[in-house]
């Protein structure tokens, strides 16, 4: 595994352990990336560009109002998802603000 994506995996279990939760997030591989599952649902999509956060669409426009946040683009000439926001490297290492985001994640 790429030391980014390791990187990012360890963000998101930080996150998932302040929630109580360590146990209820797995990951598998997938699309060159890691796909990450809380609760048996997909909630994050870890890539060489970032931590994507799988998001509700009432809950996107607060996320996309942070500095650096861009809906993620899985591959060149792809359409920007619907559901998934690229988090900017700072909110991604920020363990309080990432478990809260990702607690929103979770009630989808």
């Amino acid at each position: 595994m790429p030391a980014s994506l390791a990187a990012l995996r360890r963000e998101l279990e930080d996150a998932a352990t302040h929630l109580g939760r360590p146990h209820e997030l797995r990951f598998k591989p997938m699309f060159g990336g890691l796909m990450a599952w809380l609760d048996e649902q997909p909630c994050a999509w870890l890539t060489a560009g970032g931590l994507a956060l799988k998001v509700a669409p009432a809950e996107q426009p607060a996320l996309l109002r942070v500095e650096g946040t861009a809906r993620l683009i899985a591959r060149p000439g792809a359409a920007p998802s619907r559901h998934y926001i690229v988090l900017p490297a700072a909110l991604s290492r920020d363990t309080v603000q990432l478990a809260a985001w990702l607690a929103r994640s979770a009630r989808r």
